[in-house]
């Protein structure tokens, strides 16, 4: 049980508290006298650049890791479980090893198997040995045994790091729903601003907590900073002011006690540093001007490894002009990363072909690509190798915009972070003039601003772009075009990601992600009888009245046209002109017919919504 007490009209019992917290590493100042608290059902985002912390500030609250200073306090019979990147499987199967223990009771084995057909295991997974999966597969069956604990707080750092899009889709409707506290680190905006409460970030040493999403977090940053650089700016006017009197009149007899007197004021006035430049990427692509319209045209492309029943895809057939963005999107393991590869020539296709134009220049990111820079050589020496008709000054240039500066650019490959050689990989296509980009998820290892700029040279870039991503943010901005590998194969959609999602949508998300098979409650089966009943009076009410009225309608315009052809009966009888008459009947019966056609369609409408809603009933009986 919580409580709801107040201790000292600050802090209540129920909520966690950082009071006071530090943490240095030898010169570096991450975070001092941080103070602030979670409270009950609070998701928070931790945002910050790379090395700003994030990763230090969860490790010190899971203990991990001791403080400089500082402390912080759990409620009682508090519990926390966290997403471990580091891989340690003592269980033979992945259900098993979920629930961390021999399968017997059938309500854990049922809501295991929910967490992992959620994070895209299925049935024939359950038995499997958690040690053959990718290290990708593996972190998602850490995260499933994390979820699986239920703890009061959850703390999820990169937990976005392997999911394809249809898992993160259901994890963000899981951790919106979760009972207790979320600290979420992500690179992810749109899928963090889609599931926390509030931000925490780390910026310029001091940790920073507000209520809202990452947007409202760095709009007050920026007023923020903004008002203390007025501050600072009107500060420093007001000592130079007094520092002139001072200078002016101290030799002056008659003002020297003034003088003295401003000189103590002077000396009581606080300083105020002026705001550091914070290292960012700001870079551009190096674009390399074509004359053509089509840079890439794909046709029946189609290819398999050995030893498949099915190829991965077949007979895709696409086209890409100057200025569009291709998005390759899709479950893990469909074959993205295989179709960028037979773009960029790095593997014979089965059958058909794929043509750049004769001047088409290729800039390739993929993360194989990442595991060939030379361990051995500089960052400087391998990004100048991808352009030997640069200077030295323009290389360093490039170092530079990926934040490798000064000394830093001549560090050797093989002591760089995924995160470092994902930059240097970056810098190589910077250096090389292209009008043609192949990115295949370039932002695993960037921060959230980094991404940011990252997405607005892409946006802004004349030639073609193809890019393999999960982030939904990116595909939203980016993507005019898409291939979706679902349905055991690929297929070229003509649309952006939003028309794919209204006209087509997830295929497993149309069927409903697949669940372990438990009957419902009689208390659950008139919940959801109730549930389809309310919404299907909200669908079918606004229906029925437009039946009535239409029918309404067409009575009333019955009545009157009626009335003309009695009319129209008597003027034939006298002989006199019947024009206007048989004009006005030739309209109301086009009204009537107009009429009917709207009520046919009213009611096609309104009886199949009302079939859906019948078979769905049925099923609950």
């Amino acid at each position: 049980m919580r409580f709801s007490l107040f201790c000292n009209g600050i802090f209540r019992l129920d909520m966690i508290q950082i009071q006071g917290l530090s943490k240095t590493f030898g010169a570096q100042v991450l975070f001092e006298d941080a103070t602030f608290v979670v409270g009950p059902r609070e998701r928070v985002g931790i945002v910050g650049r790379n090395g700003s912390g994030k990763s230090t500030l969860f490790n010190l609250i899971k203990g991990s890791m001791t403080p400089d200073s500082g402390e912080i306090v759990f409620p009682r019979h508090y519990s926390w479980g966290a997403l471990e990147q580091h891989i340690a499987f003592t269980y033979p199967t992945v259900l098993e090893e979920v629930i961390e223990s021999p399968v017997g009771i059938k309500e854990d084995e049922y809501k295991a198997k929910e967490l992992l057909f959620g994070l895209g295991f299925g049935d024939e997974d359950m038995e499997r040995d958690p040690r053959t999966y990718s290290g990708g597969y593996q972190v998602r069956i850490n995260l499933a045994r994390a979820l699986y604990k239920n703890p009061n707080l959850l703390l999820l750092d990169e937990p976005t790091n392997y999911l394809d899009i249809l898992s993160l889709r259901w994890l963000k409707s899981f951790l919106k729903q979760f009972e207790g506290e979320v600290l979420l680190i992500t690179h992810d905006r749109e899928f963090m601003d889609a599931v926390v409460t509030d931000v925490v970030g780390i910026k310029r040493g001091k940790i920073k907590k507000i209520k809202g999403d990452t947007v409202k977090f760095y709009e007050q940053v920026l007023l923020e900073e903004a008002i203390y650089e007025q501050t600072r700016e009107n500060l420093e006017k007001k000592k130079k002011e007094i520092q002139q009197f001072v200078d002016r009149f101290k030799a002056k007899a008659s003002k020297a006690k003034q003088a003295q007197s401003r000189m103590k004021q002077l000396e009581r006035m606080d300083s105020m540093d002026a705001l550091g430049a914070e290292a960012k990427m700001g870079f551009g692509f190096h674009y390399k001007d074509i004359n053509a319209k089509t840079l890439l045209e794909v046709k029946d492309l189609s290819f398999g490894y050995p030893g498949m029943e099915q190829p991965l895809f077949k007979n895709l057939t696409f086209h890409l002009n100057k200025g569009e963005c291709l998005g390759v999107i899709g479950k893990n393991g469909k074959g993205k990363s295989t179709l960028m590869s037979c773009i960029a020539g790095m593997l014979e296709s089965q059958s058909g072909y794929m043509r750049f134009h004769n001047d088409a220049q290729v800039g390739y990111f993929g993360q194989t690509n990442i595991e060939r820079l030379s361990p051995n050589v500089s960052i400087r020496d391998e990004i100048g190798s991808y352009n030997p008709d640069l200077g030295n000054s323009e290389v360093r240039a490039i170092c530079g915009a990926m934040m490798f500066q000064g000394d830093l650019a001549d560090k050797k490959i093989s002591v760089l972070s995924g995160g470092e050689k994902a930059r240097v990989m970056l810098g190589k296509i910077l250096a090389r003039p292209c009008n043609v980009l192949l990115l295949d998820e370039p932002t695993n290892h960037l921060d959230m601003e980094s991404i940011e700029y990252l997405a607005d040279e892409i946006k802004n870039f004349p030639g073609v772009v193809i890019i393999v991503t999960h982030s939904e943010l990116l595909l939203r901005s980016l993507a005019t075009k898409l291939v979706i590998f679902q349905k055991d194969g690929a297929e070229f959609f003509y649309g952006d990601y939003e028309d794919f999602l209204n006209r087509v949508g997830w295929e497993d998300e149309q069927r409903g992600r697949k669940k372990s098979k438990r009957p419902l409650t009689e208390k659950e089966i008139k919940k959801l009888r109730n549930e389809l009943n309310l919404e299907r009076g909200k669908l079918l009410n606004p229906l029925k009245e437009k039946i009535t009225a239409c029918e309404e309608d067409i009575v009333n315009v019955e009545e009157v046209l009626k009335k003309f052809d009695e009319l129209l009966n008597q003027k034939v009888a006298k002989g006199e002109d019947v024009f206007e008459v048989t004009k006005t009947i030739g309209q109301l019966h086009a009204k009537i017919d107009k009429r009917f056609s709207e009520l046919e369609e009213i009611q096609i409408e309104h009886d199949k919504i009302q079939a859906d809603f019948e078979a769905k009933l049925k099923e609950l009986d």
